[in-house]
């Protein structure tokens, strides 16, 4: 493998940077009528504008002809037909197989895993249209409405931010609850307004043994007890979603109500699979079925279309080309639909938990930066809380806009005032404003020209800084599911180019042991002096100053 930095087209990219990074957006607009037709793509109800960035023709050839030269496609190839590119758990990363609309069969190990999958998304619809129809019975015979998912993590946060996203596909009358936090205050008030005879538990947990999931749940059973009393009506209450099928029936679930997971896909990937029982619940199954159809077109897209047209791929390279030549360190997601304001928490794990990695693929240390930090919020509060710092701070930070089209709510000019705002944005960020500009706009506003002089630059802005726009047709299930599945190839994409390993997570299974052997600790509540001395002084604290 030739090490990134080696590669003909990194050589040439630090070449044409030093030519081409002072160049202003403005002058590459000027007299090109062609750039926004030249930087669109359109992908079924999605648009793609990737115009204002600080790329000329020759820059995207490069780019491009970088992911070519660390064998993207081939890489593509070995992931969607089951080898085994989790090298370092010996894994395969099959999360594209759960959203296989197609009679292709998927390979691993030499089993096609396709037969079984389809089996659990007819389980998933059997329990699902059980529990909507009302014909699922707590244990005093009454239906449940309430539906709480107890998870952390991916089994946390896709669940989450789909069913957030889905909203006005909810079933009226069902709520969906969402506990991840082993923060006490998370489970106990989220319990506090529900029924416990109408209230259904789904305990997401691979190994069934985590345990910040691990004591949720069991607080959520004894919730159960202290009004059903009576163990069997855990049976009636819980569900899980786990491979160990052993501690699931231990802790009282029946097995028929345990739901499938395979190690073939990562936790920050697993909404498509069992783990996105809770959405398909709330929104029903045949739209859950729309979500898989949305990424599935996705995924063939990113599998067979040229790079050049590629959505993933033009988002993936644009992302290298700021993280490792302009240095930028982080990247903004900044959705402009009220439903999608945890899109931005869930593509932070998914990103950051991802290519968050300093080790290549032969495990060599990177001396090149790999995936930024990603953050954001939902675009009309930004505007009042962060912009400022886009447009006039010293980072530089791109950022993609989102916003459908349609409003799911048309209520008067609401959504036109939010177009407004979205478009005017990016717009802003790439023009600034000038010393001429600045100037005239306060003597417009009446000010004296020794006011003028004096306050004129703190009013300039440099602009120049890049965005992309995503545009929605609308914010439907088959929609929302391309939408994913095109962040999640981009960030494969990257991991790729940059040669390590997006789906490991070394350094979360540290903090559990640590924490473990800490936790261990504290329940004997003596001091301690086998840590580093902050931490035996932080816990010597916590020992002297809290309840018994």
């Amino acid at each position: 493998m030739s090490y990134l930095t080696d590669l003909p087209a990194w050589k040439a990219l630090q070449a044409h940077y030093q030519q081409i990074k002072d160049v202003k957006m403005l002058d590459l607009f000027a007299g090109d009528e062609q750039r926004f037709a030249d930087f669109h793509l359109q992908f079924n109800d999605i648009l793609l504008d990737y115009s204002k960035n600080r790329v000329s023709r020759e820059t995207m050839k490069l780019l491009l002809q970088l992911a070519e030269e660390s064998e993207l496609g081939a890489w593509t190839e070995k992931m969607f037909t089951g080898e085994k590119i989790n090298f370092t758990e010996d894994r395969a990363v099959l999360h594209t197989a759960l959203r296989n609309r197609g009679d292709t069969p998927v390979y691993v190990d030499g089993v096609d895993v396709m037969p079984e999958i389809r089996s659990e998304l007819e389980k998933m619809r059997r329990y699902s249209d059980e529990i909507r129809l009302g014909d699922w019975r707590g244990y005093s015979g009454k239906s449940i409405i309430d539906i709480v998912n107890i998870g952390v993590g991916g089994s946390d946060l896709g669940p989450v931010m789909v069913s957030e996203a889905l909203y006005p596909y909810g079933k009226v009358g069902l709520r969906v609850h969402f506990v991840s936090n082993v923060d006490p205050s998370h489970i106990c008030n989220t319990l506090r307004d529900l029924d416990p005879q109408r209230t259904l538990f789904i305990v997401s947990s691979k190994s069934f043994t985590t345990r910040d999931t691990l004591m949720n749940a069991h607080t959520a059973r004894d919730w159960l007890m202290d009004n059903a009393r009576d163990e069997a009506a855990v049976a009636k209450h819980f569900i899980a979603v786990s491979a160990n099928v052993e501690e699931a029936t231990r802790f009282g679930i029946e097995e028929e109500n345990i739901f499938k997971m395979w190690d073939w896909v990562g936790g920050r990937y697993s909404l498509w699979s069992s783990i996105g029982l809770s959405i398909a619940i709330y929104i029903g199954m045949d739209r859950f079925e729309a979500l898989l159809q949305g990424a599935y077109e996705m995924d063939q897209h990113f599998r067979h279309a040229p790079h050049e047209k590629n959505m993933p791929v033009i988002l993936a390279v644009l992302g290298i080309w700021y993280t490792n030549f302009f240095k930028s360190e982080t990247h903004a997601l900044l959705p402009y639909d009220q439903h999608l304001h945890r899109f931005p928490a869930y593509f932070q794990q998914g990103d950051m938990e991802s290519n968050g990695k300093s080790v290549t693929r032969d495990g060599r240390l990177v001396d090149y930066a790999t995936g930024p930090v990603i953050w954001g919020e939902l675009g009309i509060t930004g505007q009042h809380a962060f912009y400022q710092n886009l447009h006039q701070g010293t980072h530089l930070v791109p950022a993609d806009f989102i916003v459908p089209v349609e409003s799911m709510n048309p209520v008067g000019d609401h959504h036109l005032v939010l177009l407004a705002n979205f478009f005017a944005q990016s717009r802003t960020l790439m023009m600034g404003k000038n010393e001429q500009q600045a100037r005239q706009e306060l003597a417009d506003e009446g000010y004296a020209e020794e006011d003028i002089e004096r306050l004129y630059a703190s009013r300039l802005m440099p602009g120049n800084k890049p965005s992309n726009t995503l545009l929605l047709k609308a914010l439907t299930p088959r929609t929302l599911g391309s939408l994913i599945a095109l962040y999640e190839h981009k960030i494969f994409t990257q991991g790729i180019i940059w040669q390590i390993n997006s789906f490991d997570q070394p350094a979360v299974e540290l903090g559990k042991k640590v924490a473990s052997s800490i936790y261990t600790d504290l329940r004997k509540r003596q001091s301690v002096d086998h840590y580093d001395v902050s931490t035996n002084g932080l816990i010597d604290f916590y020992l002297q100053h809290s309840n018994d």
